[in-house]
């Protein structure tokens, strides 16, 4: 086996001793009020300890196996003295430690870093001895009583049900796979962890029979296949009599060399197939019923499985008996496979890509469309002119006719018709020919009508299939909420140990799937919010009684859907927060008192998340620095989500977390605000519709307009926006807007509504989001971007942080500050500062012409960054004609090899035209060699670029051919 391929079994056996790990945790933490441990619980953590310890010896992990092995022995323990032991809040403590340690250890093996003899000795060792110390080890008669305890057959067969039954149908689907590479590690790994079982359950026979597969599989490991064959029946057959109650005639190995000796090719009797899972559940009923001498003849007669004759050994041999229970058809079952995450994330990031072609499609469809909507037309002026032409030839047939005949009455001017005659055949035919063509172009147009159906019907089906692939990806991506929470219940268990409370968390909803994405930025909101509501909300039990409440506290997380969002609340049963000492915090961070004498409740309480903001009177390890709500709040912006905060004194308090479903795909409704085109969000929009005059009133100096009887401030984005580049006056997109007037986009702020002016909307779309690289940060209130079917980029908006920054003029806070004296709350605006704006860099307008339309829009991104205004042309042609026809430019950057017109004879029209030859002209061509930039430089260019090129260096090299022409030409 290679070196990558044994690291990949390393890896997913880590994985999996991680879930085992996350098992052991569950069951610790279940322990009830009477401080015990349920004997179906015990017998969990065995099995997720032992295969822990087998799995780790196999891959080579001693360290790990022998502590597995420390662990599974105090479970052992636990068991047999589950009567007399009281498993009080230390040994818990000890326990879930050891869970710890074991964690930290499979952390470290996961990542390649070798375990320290030292640090292992001073902070792990001593864990494990202590709980040796409590315990002890399993005795040899709490051996013998583990195993013939009254619920021995049970846990016996439970193990060959569940965990038995894994390996062998892992090994059955193993062996149908094509893909037989690493199936003999998997099978040594296999008989290994069995061979433990059979171990811990004193099955000796069972034991020895997977030692003999492992023993041929190191004796002859190219046979793996064959001896997986005879493995898995042999197995099968062991589980088979087990679950039978035939424990006295289990197999103790498999005779390999026999089967050597027989034809591999001869078809099996039907007693080698040996009964599935389904099959198994025939023989559950039998496990609590005690045979008869004759009813274990009938068996042992009927099933040949426990004959006289039968032989210890399972060999590849013939038998003659049939056996009559014949194995269900097996449940469907769903299986699993490990996916890292960076590949799920480059498949998504491919499946944005998808989406932006499919849109592209969509757009080219949408202007074929029109394209042969226009050529219909054409065709049906072309079909009209035909008959015109039909009618004017069969005239033209008739005169001829009658010229005949008087010649036919008359020789004179023979020689004259006879000229006029053939002159007459040839348009006739040309005639023809030309009808015939008409018929045939229509003909064509009419082919061409039904195949851009047929192609706009499979453009449907794809925008269809694209969706559905989409939401199965999405799916994917997703993780359960239980992922997140599931080492919740362990820090309320440490909290209440260190503090002294009795409080209970109670998760629902743990199967709701959210995006990974979403799932990470919600990882620390929640720790705040539980630690908040331990700290602050909960009370002691001294208190709550005396309150007349339960004395054990309740801190609820649920999540569930509503409509295309997640909604996680949080609830608790404790004081509820004080609105008098929100506002006497208010009062010394030194904000007014008329303000915070006038604002609601919901005002008072947007409060609590802002930076430094605290009502705790003392800062402890868990709470009063005044950051972790505030970190709430910022990082439910970062996935697009809000918080809202209801509560009740003396009741509780309850947080309420919405976020999107999906982070990666959005629909976003494009507008257009002063000459650029926008996205929102259109879950955070409300309302559209056409702004009136008379809906305009001012308030303080500042716009406003009447809303469903609520006075929402309008924001003009014009005012605000400042530009260091042109743009254009006339903006189209390939499609038309749907609303060609001033309109008001109601948007959603903070719980609150704002008006937003917009000049035109385009409608909604489905887009991928794409993440702005770069070490410049966006401006305020953009959030990302999108790209369009047509290639444009389309910045994507956040309506909070953009209304928070017209509002009240600063960036949003992405990091946890300490106190600061103003605050970001929508009800406490700072007076804004009035600030003039400064014209834009006008630099004048460069002509592009280039053949590539990627080659021109790249081109074009840089000159517009560099402050320039940009007009395009295909090719020297184009320029020309745009040149000739009135265009002002400062400068031509040109490619050489282009259709029609190259660069090469464009510079030569260009210096032969007086009034054209003092616009300098820069050419940029892949050709790089001296001759060809010697012959542009004859011709008259007056810079030459290579691609790919410099974008400083261009724009620089640019100014001063355009500063060195103006000189020259205003020089007095």
């Amino acid at each position: 086996m290679t070196k990558d391929k044994e690291l990949e079994i390393q890896m997913q056996f880590l994985e999996e001793a991680t879930d085992y790990l996350n098992t052991l945790e569950g069951i610790l933490l279940e322990i009830d009020t009477s401080k015990r441990i349920e004997l179906e619980h015990i017998n969990a953590a065995m099995r997720a300890a032992h295969s822990i310890k087998g799995g780790a010896a196999m891959m080579g992990f001693r360290v790990l196996s022998d502590l597995a092995h420390k662990l599974e022995d105090a479970f052992k323990v636990l068991k047999t003295q589950k009567d007399s032991l009281e498993l009080d809040t230390h040994l818990q403590s000890l326990l879930l430690s050891s869970v710890d340690w074991l964690r930290q250890i499979v952390e470290l093996l996961a990542k390649g870093n070798d375990l320290d003899d030292s640090w292992l000795g001073k902070f792990c060792y001593p864990i494990f001895d202590e709980l040796y110390e409590r315990l002890g080890e399993p005795t040899p008669e709490d051996i013998t009583t583990l195993l013939s305890s009254e619920d021995d057959p049970e846990i016996i067969s439970l193990l060959f049900e569940t965990e038995v039954e894994e390996y062998l149908q892992h090994l059955e689907a193993r062996l149908k796979n094509s893909n037989k590479s690493g199936l003999r590690a998997e099978l040594v790994m296999m008989a290994t962890e069995l061979g433990g079982l059979g171990e811990m359950l004193q099955l000796t026979a069972f034991t020895q029979l997977c030692q003999s597969v492992s023993h041929y599989l190191e004796t002859d490991p190219d046979s793996a296949m064959e001896i997986a064959d005879l493995a898995l029946k042999a197995w099968r057959q062991s589980q088979t009599l087990v679950l039978s109650n035939l424990r006295g005639n289990l197999p103790t190995k498999i005779d390999f060399g026999e089967v050597i000796n027989h034809n591999l090719s001869e078809p099996l009797n039907k007693q080698d197939y040996l009964l599935n899972k389904s099959a198994i559940s025939d023989f559950q009923l039998l496990e609590n019923v005690e045979l008869s001498p004759e009813s274990a003849d009938f068996v042992s007669a009927d099933s040949g499985l426990a004959s006289e004759n039968l032989p210890i050994d399972y060999k590849y041999t013939e038998r003659k008996t049939d056996i009559h229970l014949f194995p269900k058809e097996r449940e469907n079952q769903e299986n699993t496979v490990r996916v890292p995450s960076k590949h799920l994330e480059k498949i998504n990031d491919l499946f944005g890509e998808v989406i932006i072609q499919r849109n592209g499609l969509n757009v080219q469809m949408e202007r074929l469309r029109k394209l042969v909507r226009n050529l219909s037309q054409r065709v049906q002026i072309l079909d009209q002119e035909n008959q015109e032409l039909r009618t004017a030839y069969a005239k033209m047939i008739t005169h001829n006719h009658l010229v005949e005949e008087s010649t036919n009455h008359g020789n004179q001017g023979t020689e004259n018709n006879f000229i006029e005659q053939d002159s007459y055949q040839k348009l006739n035919l040309l005639s023809q020919n030309v009808m015939e063509t008409i018929v045939q172009v229509a003909e064509v147009t009419s082919d061409i009508q039904l195949s851009v159906d047929d192609t706009d019907q499979i453009a449907r089906k794809l925008n269809k299939t694209s969706k559905q692939l989409q939401r199965q990806l999405t799916q994917v991506r997703m993780r359960p909420f239980s992922d997140l929470v599931e080492r919740f219940p362990r820090a309320i268990r440490d909290l209440n140990v260190e503090y002294g409370k009795n409080v209970q968390l109670k998760i629902e909803g743990g199967n709701t799937l959210i995006e990974r994405g979403i799932l990470e930025a919600l990882n620390e909101p929640l720790m705040h919010l539980l630690r908040n509501a331990f700290d602050h909300g909960i009370e002691d039990p001294t208190t709550r009684r005396t309150q007349g409440k339960p004395e054990q506290g309740l801190i609820e997380m649920k999540a569930v859907y509503h409509s295309n969002r997640t909604i996680i609340t949080v609830r608790d049963d404790g004081q509820g927060i004080s609105l008098e000492k929100i506002r006497h915090r208010a009062l010394k961070m030194g904000l007014d008192d008329s303000l915070l004498a006038s604002a609601s409740d919901e005002e008072l309480l947007s409060l609590i998340f802002e930076p430094g903001f605290s009502t705790s009177e003392q800062v402890t390890a868990l709470s009063g620095r005044g950051v972790g709500m505030d970190v709430v709040r910022n990082n439910l912006k970062l996935a697009r989500g809000d918080v809202n905060v209801d509560t009740q004194a003396g009741v509780g308090t309850k947080f309420t977390l919405s976020v999107p479903f999906t982070l990666s795909v959005a629909r976003v409704l494009l507008v257009e605000s002063d000459r650029l085109v926008l996205a929102f969000f259109t879950d955070v929009i409300e309302e559209i519709f056409l702004l009136e005059q008379e809906q305009i009133f001012f308030l303080d100096g500042k716009e406003f307009i009447n809303w469903q009887n609520h006075q929402l401030p309008l924001l003009r984005l014009n005012s605000y926006f400042e530009f260091n580049c042109s743009r254009y006056n006339n903006l189209e997109l390939e499609t038309l807007p749907i609303i060609n007037a001033i309109s008001v986009l109601i948007v959603k702020h903070d719980h609150q509504q704002v008006a937003v002016q917009v000049e035109r909307c385009w409608g909604e779309q489905e887009v991928a989001i794409r993440q702005v690289e770069g070490n410049i940060p966006l401006p305020s209130g953009f959030n990302n971007c999108t790209i369009l079917g047509d290639g444009r980029v389309v910045p994507l908006i956040n309506t909070n942080d953009l209304v928070l920054w017209i509002t009240t003029g600063e960036r949003p806070h992405i990091s946890n500050k300490l106190p600061t004296t103003r605050l970001q709350t929508a009800f406490l605006k700072p007076p804004k500062v009035a600030t003039v704006k400064q014209p834009s860099r006008q630099k004048g307008v460069i002509l592009i012409v280039d053949d590539s339309i990627n080659v021109r829009r790249y081109l074009a991104l840089t000159l517009e960054k560099g402050g320039y205004q940009v007009e395009q042309a295909k090719d020297g042609q184009e320029a020309l004609e745009k040149l000739e026809s009135g265009l002002q430019v400062q400068a031509v950057i040109c490619d050489i090899e282009m259709p029609r017109i190259d660069g090469y004879s464009f510079l030569e029209r260009i210096n032969n035209n007086t009034e054209l030859r003092n616009i300098p002209v820069a050419m940029l061509t892949s050709r790089s060699s001296s001759k060809h930039r010697q012959l542009a430089m004859q011709l008259g260019a007056k810079a030459y670029f290579s691609k790919p090129y410099n974008e400083q260096e261009l724009l620089r090299t640019l100014e001063e051919i355009i500063f060195q022409i103006a000189e020259t030409t205003f020089q007095p």
